[in-house]
């Protein structure tokens, strides 16, 4: 893939710089670079050709991944982008088989001498049956055939044409399958950026007259939910506690107040004290996992602990290219990351504390800025998708529509 090659290096090294954050920005733009590699791949002559675009996809979404662990939404849309290659892949087949007579022995010979169509004995449907296993092409498919004496002898007299027709049709084939994989992409992109539409739509009915809303940190999803309530003329109050030590939440807060949302930013080390005010509490995450735990923004844990202690519902709002098919005791998956000190710290302050060692050289002042919570699905009460509202432990379900279970690891099949 020389024409892509330089997009897909320029991508990772964004990647690797932070340059490009957020689960929404970063898998809107791997879906655009996945797309231009379908795109720009040349179908071989090769019996199976999902198969080596799949590879394709592997190698490129391989490097995507490795270059920031921490943005799952990267694996989630390369696990999509294979997920569709094999939906379109086994689609095809299953166009290209309609044609096609199955029939069974019979005794009418009115049937036999009016039916010249080919038909399937039990046999070819039991090859079928064992390719669909391994999500078959039309070209493995119309191998497993059996050729019966009438078709040879008419292959005999017309190979030459039946040839191109075959090799015609392959290409034609060929075509399509990559025509409809990149516009079933273009449809996922559609619908990480439409996202929030359906999410929002649902705020009427979780958001009631004079409620007390709390929220953590800053989230585009959550604002345009409580956006969408507000516009319905709900009337409500929000408590924003304010994200320390990035203060994510004041800008959140300001967003509300334009849009004439009744709020007050809190600390965070006060969310205990004002739970008990608290209706509900409705938050964003960074990834959800397939056991119906949440990624979130640092801080969040204690939110849902206090919300659990006081029997507040705890409700988390995300676009369905968050969910992603892997466990927190994965190993691929780093849970977080530890941002500058310099959040935390004025280094003016403490230069004199940074010579201070203990005996072995280590220092005595230590400071850890982690970017991310993981709450347990035990504190999670709801979950609200673009697909409808779902409790956590119906998660691995809805996630299961949307992955192959042979594509949670993306890693590159080896030639052998």
């Amino acid at each position: 893939m020389p024409d892509v090659q330089p997009l897909v290096s320029d991508f990772v090294l964004k990647l690797k710089r932070r340059k490009v954050e957020g689960s929404h920005a970063v898998a809107r733009q791997t879906a655009e670079l996945l797309r231009s590699v379908v795109s720009q791949h040349r179908m071989g002559s090769s019996a199976n050709q999902a198969a080596a675009l799949a590879d394709a996809v592997r190698a490129v979404g391989e490097q995507l991944i490795a270059a920031n662990p921490i943005e799952l939404a990267v694996g989630n849309v390369v696990r999509r982008v294979l997920h569709i290659i094999k939906e379109e892949d086994i689609s095809s087949t299953a166009v290209g088989i309609e044609g096609l007579s199955v029939t069974v022995d019979s005794d009418d010979e009115y049937d036999r001498e009016d039916d010249d169509r080919p038909s399937l004995s039990a046999a070819v449907l039991a090859a079928h049956a064992r390719n669909a296993l391994r999500a078959p092409s039309l070209q493995t498919l119309l191998e497993d055939i059996p050729v019966s004496p009438a078709i040879s002898r008419t292959a005999s007299s017309t190979g030459d044409s039946d040839g191109k027709s075959k090799s015609a049709g392959d290409k034609t084939s060929t075509r399509k399958l990559k025509h409809d994989v990149i516009a079933a992409i273009g449809d996922l992109i559609d619908e990480i950026d439409s996202c929030y539409e359906p999410i929002s739509e649902q705020a009427v009915e979780l958001i009631h007259q004079n409620e007390v809303i709390l929220t953590l940190g800053r989230s585009r999803t959550v604002k345009e939910f409580l956006y969408a309530a507000k516009e319905k003329k709900r009337s409500f109050r929000v408590f924003v506690a304010e994200g320390a030590p990035r203060y994510q939440g004041h800008v959140l807060a300001k967003e509300l107040v334009e849009k004439g949302v009744q709020t007050t930013v809190i600390t965070d080390s006060a969310v205990f004290a004002m739970i008990s005010r608290v209706n509900m509490v409705i938050v964003g995450a960074h990834a959800v996992m397939a056991n119906g735990g949440v990624i979130a923004p640092v801080g969040m844990n204690m939110v849902a602990l206090a919300a659990q202690r006081h029997a507040v519902p705890f409700v988390v709002v995300a676009g369905s290219h968050k969910l992603c098919p892997l466990y927190p005791h994965n190993p691929e998956v780093l849970l977080n990351e530890l941002k500058s000190p310099s959040d935390l710290l004025d280094f003016g302050e403490f230069s004199d504390c940074m010579n201070f060692s203990t005996q072995d050289g280590s220092p005595l002042l230590n400071v850890v800025n982690p970017t991310f919570d993981y709450v347990p699905p035990k504190l999670v009460s709801l979950f609200v998708t673009d697909t409808g509202g779902h409790s956590p432990s119906y998660m691995y379900r809805l996630i299961a529509e949307y992955y192959s279970a042979d594509d949670l690891v993306v890693r590159r099949k080896s030639s052998a």
